[in-house]
């Protein structure tokens, strides 16, 4: 173990995550990003500072490193395939071609067996006037690349909402239109997979979202335990279609039945994950170097009650307020500069523990 060195694509909050755990069981950490002292390499061991796609990066990267993997989807698969031929890549380059085109990402999950909301491709302007007419004028229109934290969409929610122009608006490019899903609640589950195909998963959190982007995280999520094993059941349909070596979270919209519709994917460690550090004792970012090193995967079990709570721009700022707290664990991203809608840090704060 202290011998082996891993190789991080993505220099953000995740990668620094990742390397503070790995760092704890005697591996090295390798980060590839352009950005020069971005918050992973300030824990990291090095970084070569260059493009994801540089070829002499990568040609670096694998020289130095004994295995890879990555701390966001929109790492270019080209590069990742161009790794794995030379080094193990965890998760596969397939999970990033499939997580990256939400298009793909809707049937390869169908595919499985796992719901999602209805949709349509959208390549022009009449295609998209098209597909809200069958969905009765309603409806989120999505870029299929890129996008996140609500950026690159459009909602529709009536036939007086007019589409006149939303595809150039978006860019001109490949689109997906979604159908309205009528859920009561949303969740994920972070879920794990070794090399030899065991599987851990850890309780699904519940979410609010503010602004597209992510607020709190809650546990026990308010879901029966039909709808939590059909949450487990699905990971491992999914884990098992791409062969999955990691962490991965995949958000679902709860209907009034308690059934499920899966929204998206991350082929990653995820940010509804984070109260795992402190309501487990192993966090989904250890579990995520243990899966990809070959080491037993750790127990999911959460041990408290606990709610999760992002840290947003200006936020930060309540953060004394968060250290005179008795149960809150604080986790800032080493990041200097609080924008509009930047994730600084998170919160979790333990509400009651078990047993």
């Amino acid at each position: 173990m202290s011998a082996r060195t891993i190789g991080i694509i993505g220099g953000g909050q995740l990668g620094r995550m990742l390397a503070m755990a790995a760092a704890r069981l005697n591996f090295r950490t390798v980060i590839l990003e352009p950005q020069a002292g971005c918050p992973a390499a300030q824990v990291a061991n090095s970084q070569i500072t260059a493009a994801y796609a540089d070829p002499l990066a990568l040609a670096e990267l694998a020289a130095a490193c004994d295995i890879v993997t990555y701390e966001f989807e929109n790492v270019p698969v080209e590069a990742a395939e161009t790794l794995a031929r030379n080094v193990p890549v965890y998760p596969p380059p397939r999970a990033l071609e499939v997580a990256q085109d939400r298009l793909t990402e809707k049937r390869f999950l169908n595919g499985c067996g796992i719901p999602t909301a209805r949709f349509h491709a959208v390549d022009s302007q009449e295609e998209l006037e098209a597909a809200l007419a069958d969905f009765g004028g309603q409806g989120v229109l999505k870029t299929r690349r890129l996008g996140y934290d609500g950026k690159g969409q459009r909602v529709f929610r009536s036939p007086a909402d007019s589409p006149e122009g939303a595809f150039a608006a978006l860019g001109n490019v490949p689109l997906i239109l979604e159908s309205f899903v009528p859920f009561e609640r949303e969740i994920s589950i972070i879920a794990a997979r070794a090399v030899d195909g065991t599987v851990a998963a850890y309780d699904p959190a519940e979410n609010v979202h503010r602004d597209g982007i992510l607020d709190t995280s809650t546990l026990p999520a308010r879901i029966d335990s039909q709808t939590a094993a059909a949450a487990h059941e699905s990971a491992g349909k999914l884990l098992a279609a791409l062969d999955y070596v990691g962490v991965v979270g995949i958000e679902f919209f709860v209907l009034p039945d308690g059934s499920l519709v899966a929204n998206e994917i991350a082929p990653r460690v995820h940010n509804s994950g984070h109260w795992t550090e402190a309501a487990c004792v192993v966090s989904q970012f250890e579990q995520h170097i243990r899966a990809i090193t070959g080491l037993p995967l750790g127990d999911p079990a959460r041990h408290s009650d606990c709610v999760m709570t992002n840290l947003i721009g200006d936020d930060l700022n309540d953060v004394p307020m968060w250290l005179s707290r008795p149960h809150a664990l604080v986790h800032l991203y080493g990041k200097t500069e609080a924008r509009p809608g930047r994730k600084m840090g998170h919160v979790t704060e333990i509400t009651r523990a078990k047993g």
